[in-house]
């Protein structure tokens, strides 16, 4: 195990998971940083996958799906926004082949969203938090409306645009899904489900990308802990100061609708399509994503993106103050920066990161790829994940950059 780029298979727990462990003996330090953090039920637990150059160097996982389950190889986690990532990389694949164009309006695919004054909002725009919908307070009306794709995506497209959208972008917490899903259904006449599952799951050979989990599949989906409270008080509350406050307002309007809370932890969102939030994945499928994108675009011998695809997705699109999040993203096309807990940033790095700590990214200068997921959402205090991943990703850019 300790020779230089020996391989590790460790006992997956029990003996009752359907395969081993994998690490590559350079990560044996990241999977000991990984390992520690599961060592209690309160814990929770999670998974952590990671490639270099197109080759899977790890994948690990540890801890508790359940107070009384052990996490195995098969367990999913809800995933938050990590999933935008992956709605957004099926946008990249259309626009590979031409099937869209990142500078033309989005009205030209779903020609009801050019109502109220949207009709020169394009793609770019809509990729890049620029679409000035970023309200979901509001949007439908009761706890469950949103259940109802039909019904979110009449109301976006009806809705008028917040008029900062001129001057930078406003992070669609919430709404970015429905954008993304609703415009790719309209220029493939297909369900966003569907191209999913064609665009990304078949060409991966990884099935786990599920936006609705097929109910023969619900039992592996690692439950969600503690509840949202920000601020350590109710949600309805935290919503409540928070809409009244600058700068909070922006954010408890784009990511804070009435019984979110509740909501999340409800089983009937795996019956709905909620593509910025409720995504449910494996990290082993997060981290062949980005793998692919990390590797110019190969992946197992077979091209996913083109080269030209990949260098724009990359490309920093906006560097003005997100009027949402009150500070300076540099957003890519569907995708932010990679942060990590060291001085020294990845700077050619993106993909998403969840609220509670979730989140997968690539880097073609290294050519790593990382996707973690978990069911712990940070502590009761923050719910926002501890920097888990940012840890872990520092520990993994220092081994890849000393190979």
């Amino acid at each position: 195990m300790s020779r230089r780029g020996g391989r590790s298979r460790l006992p997956a727990g029990g003996g009752s998971a359907p395969t081993e462990m994998h690490v590559d003996a350079q990560f044996l330090p990241l999977a000991d940083r990984f390992f520690a953090m599961y060592r209690q039920p309160n814990n929770g637990g999670g998974a952590l996958t990671a490639y270099v150059n197109g080759e899977l160097v790890l994948d690990i996982w540890a801890g508790w799906a359940d107070r009384d389950r052990r996490w195995r190889r098969d367990t999913v986690a809800l995933s938050f926004s990590t999933g935008k990532g992956v709605a957004s990389t099926v946008l990249h694949r259309l626009a590979d082949r031409g099937v869209v164009d990142y500078d033309e309006p989005v009205a030209t695919y779903w020609p009801e969203f050019a109502s109220a004054g949207k009709e020169r909002i394009t793609i770019r725009d809509m990729l890049t938090h620029r679409a000035g919908l970023h309200r979901i307070r509001g949007l439908v009306r009761g706890k469950t409306g949103l259940l109802d794709y039909d019904r979110v995506v009449a109301a976006l497209a009806a809705a008028r645009p917040d008029p900062r959208r001129l001057s930078g972008p406003g992070y669609h917490a919430v709404t970015y899904g429905w954008i993304v899903a609703e415009t790719v259904a309209r220029a493939t006449g297909r369900s966003f489900t569907d191209v999913v599952r064609t665009e990304i799951a078949e060409p991966l050979g990884v099935e786990e990308f599920w936006y609705r989990v097929p109910p023969e599949h619900r039992h592996r989906i690692a439950k969600l802990f503690p509840h949202l409270s920000p601020g350590a008080v109710s949600w309805g509350m935290a919503s409540s100061v928070m809409t009244r406050l600058r700068p909070f307002n922006g954010l408890a309007e784009a990511g804070m609708p009435e019984g979110f809370d509740e909501l999340v932890r409800d089983p009937i969102v795996h019956d709905a399509v909620m593509p910025g939030w409720n995504g449910v994945f494996t990290s082993r499928a997060l981290a062949k994503m980005y793998a692919a994108i990390a590797n110019d675009g190969v992946i197992d011998g077979r091209r996913f993106l083109s080269s030209d695809t990949i260098e724009r997705m990359g490309e920093v699109q906006t560097f003005g103050r997100d009027y949402v999040l009150g500070a300076r993203v540099n957003w890519r096309l569907g995708y932010h920066p990679v942060f990590i807990a060291n001085r020294s940033q990845p700077r050619a790095a993106f993909g998403h990161y969840g609220v509670g700590g979730s989140g997968a990214y690539a880097d073609p200068e290294t050519g790593l790829a990382l996707g973690f997921v978990t069911n712990r959402m940070g502590n009761a205090l923050t719910a926002l994940g501890d920097l888990r991943l940012a840890r872990l990703g520092a520990v993994a850019q220092k081994t890849v950059r000393g190979r």
